[in-house]
């Protein structure tokens, strides 16, 4: 046992590949797979004080530092409670791009609302920025079990309205916005459109990436999941229902039901959104072997049978966070074309 409460490094890794989901991964992913990212356990295998101690000792290793400069501030912003919100703002090079206002684009991370911050999407906001000329906002909102579940929403709102209500600070256009996010961060997007469509507040587009779509903490094993990539990819890389069982228990740790009957039932759920109409464009983003890839593209088509725009693609033989790994996969640099050209077209960039 070594001192951080994790076993010692075992000869094939911490957390071996199952063999049958193996068969369906790009072997270019197994291959950085087994050399680098199963030499280390997963967040969820460590302690929880040990790594809000620590975040960077157990962060991805796609995870580099971003140096702050004229263009990149970090900065807090109050959310509806009073709390400062951590955000990073990226500006586009005036000698390239002029003085603005510019399109305002806000990032969400990852991390099944326990882990994330304003690193591991760093490199993706700062590339949005020098290749489509967005102002980026990167949010960074409060995690489970410290906070709860309610408060990811309240920041991740209270950052997009700070931004159009000072758009004159931050050069921007409050009315050329764009929001994505990656799996928790995409099931907060989700919501975030629901919201921005009753406020009345217009969205250009909406990336949700690998987005958790169900209320999976109430599910007691991968079949309770009504649909079939749950229990496919129940031994998946990366994600699967040990890591997703550990997530579900970190959101109500205190006052679950005072909690739950304070939200939106599609807060919770956005499956279970009560009105899919006037939502704004979508690009619905998926991995082949992912655990929530069937709940991802169910939720695009909702979006879709209620009359928006929605383009979906599936990255094949990919696993849930693979976006993330631009220096081995071309499936994920790949990612990063899609998403800038798909924000070049709504921020009226793609001339």
């Amino acid at each position: 046992m070594t001192t951080d409460g994790t076993q010692n490094h075992p000869t094939n890794g911490y957390n071996p590949l199952d063999p049958e989901v193996e068969k369906k991964l790009d072997p270019a992913f197994v291959k950085y797979y087994n050399e680098v990212i199963n030499l280390k356990p997963a967040t969820h295998q460590i302690p929880l004080k040990n790594v809000r101690t620590n975040p960077e000792k157990y962060a991805g290793p796609w995870v580099t530092p971003i140096l702050e400069t004229e263009l990149i501030r970090s900065r807090k912003i109050p959310s509806k409670d009073g709390y400062e919100i951590p955000v990073r703002i990226y500006h586009p090079d005036p000698a390239v791009f002029g003085e603005g206002p510019h399109g305002l684009h806000l990032n969400y991370h990852g991390g099944g609302f326990v882990f994330g911050g304003l690193g591991p999407d760093a490199k993706f906001c700062a590339d949005i920025s020098e290749n489509v000329g967005l102002v980026v906002i990167d949010v960074n909102y409060r995690h489970c079990p410290e906070a709860t579940f309610d408060k990811c929403f309240e920041d991740s709102w209270a950052a997009l309205n700070w931004a159009r209500n000072n758009s004159k600070e931050i050069k921007i256009n409050p009315n050329s916005v764009s929001i994505s996010g990656i799996s928790a961060g995409g099931h907060i997007c989700a919501v975030l459109q629901h919201m921005c469509r009753d406020a009345g507040i217009p969205l250009k587009l909406a990336v949700l990436a690998v987005p958790v779509a169900t209320d999976f903490s109430t599910y007691q094993k991968p079949s309770d999941s009504p649909f079939p990539s749950f229990t496919e990819f129940r031994k998946g890389a990366m994600l699967n229902w040990e890591r997703m069982s550990f997530f579900g228990d970190c959101l109500f740790q205190t006052n679950e039901e005072v909690v739950r009957a304070s939200i939106p039932r599609y807060w919770m759920q956005p499956l279970d959104a009560p009105n899919f109409s006037g939502l704004c464009e979508t690009f619905l983003i998926t991995a082949e072997c992912d655990p929530v890839r069937d709940e991802g593209e169910a939720y695009g088509r909702k979006v879709h049978e209620a009359g928006a725009k929605v383009a979906f693609k599936r990255y094949l033989g990919m696993p849930h966070p693979f976006m993330h790994m631009t220096s081995q996969l071309e499936q994920a640099r790949q990612y990063d074309r899609d998403v800038f050209e798909a924000l070049n077209v709504v921020h009226g960039r793609d001339d």
